[in-house]
């Protein structure tokens, strides 16, 4: 009996190498550190998942996998550092990067800040805040959404709901514009765009195998959002 070839992966990108996305990474230099906490679910299964595409993509970040941080040494590590930490999440009384001008971000942040993020699906992401006792006490970033998600594949409970990659490129070009960052976002999103763009081929050419003559039909226009809350989205609303 034959056995089919294994589909060759990229260690990096963790893409089969067929649609490896690491020619189009374009690693930027930031003060800020971004701490992305990530749903071991999410760690494992999410093959589309951008979490690890945003690591890629920045060198001051790191990802910890878990669901309870109130004991986990490395975040507890960062938290006791010398640099402010914040959980990058909209609630009524958290800083709101779109309404604060530079002078103000600087004096809230300092200089060089920790940004932690959850990552996962609304279900998960919204556990690992109820278990993790050190994050509630963290303060809490936000901004006010502008863009439309370009995550065409999946579609979200809310408006406001960006993938992880979305929501840290939206973040830079607000921290940009304060002067507490001065980075380079041109090409952030690309590797984000190219994934896309592999997927939706495989679901809209006919001549892969993967093909669905009904996902034209199911890739919606963002303006429209389902109310089933289990999908990949970073914040939630008090």
């Amino acid at each position: 009996m034959l056995l089919k070839n294994p589909r060759v992966q990229c260690y990096k990108c963790m893409r089969p190498s067929s649609t490896c996305i690491c020619k189009h990474i374009s690693t930027i230099k930031t003060k800020t550190r971004f701490i992305i906490l990530m749903h071991p679910k999410e760690y494992k299964k999410e093959k589309n998942g951008t979490g690890c595409m945003t690591n890629l993509q920045l060198e001051n970040s790191e990802i910890i996998v878990g669901v309870d941080f109130s004991n986990n040494a490395r975040v507890n590590e960062i938290l006791t550092a010398e640099k402010s930490s914040f959980l990058l999440y909209p609630g009524k009384r958290s800083f709101n990067l779109s309404q604060r001008n530079g002078s103000e971000m600087k004096s809230f942040m300092g200089n060089g800040a920790n940004f932690f993020i959850l990552d996962g699906t609304w279900p998960c992401a919204r556990k690992m805040l109820k278990l993790s006792t050190n994050l509630q006490k963290l303060n809490r970033v936000s901004f006010d959404n502008s863009i439309a998600s370009k995550f065409t594949i999946k579609q979200q409970p809310e408006a406001l709901c960006l993938s992880t990659i979305e929501s840290v490129y939206t973040v830079l070009n607000l921290l940009n514009m304060g002067g507490v960052e001065q980075c380079d976002t041109t090409d952030f999103l690309l590797p984000f765009e190219k994934m896309i763009e592999h997927q939706l081929d495989y679901m809209l050419n006919p001549n892969n195998k993967n093909y669905s003559s009904t996902a034209i039909i199911e890739i919606g226009p963002k303006t429209m959002y389902k109310t089933n809350t289990e999908r990949n989205v970073v914040f939630e609303l008090e």
